[in-house]
């Protein structure tokens, strides 16, 4: 499921949110995979379905203002997982 997820934060680095979207809806009992899904929502504009997705995270909505700073942090997560 790591790699995958790494997958996940790859394509969203490079704007295929419909690619990091089908990896990470795999994994919605994973933290991780969920905060990567809350982000994919944060981007689309859809904050309601964005916090949701936060809510099964230990992050919040607000945390970060940058996408890249966020994927940048989940990133970390990630490796330290």
């Amino acid at each position: 499921m790591t790699d995958q997820l790494r997958q996940a934060i790859a394509a969203a680095r490079a704007g295929k949110w419909h690619r990091a979207h089908e990896i990470v809806q795999r994994y919605d009992d994973d933290p991780l995979a969920c905060w990567i899904h809350a982000l994919l929502h944060k981007i689309e504009g859809d904050a309601g379905n964005s916090r949701y997705w936060y809510a099964h995270t230990s992050h919040t909505y607000d945390e970060f203002t940058e996408t890249g700073q966020e994927l940048d942090a989940i990133q970390r997560a990630l490796e330290s997982a």
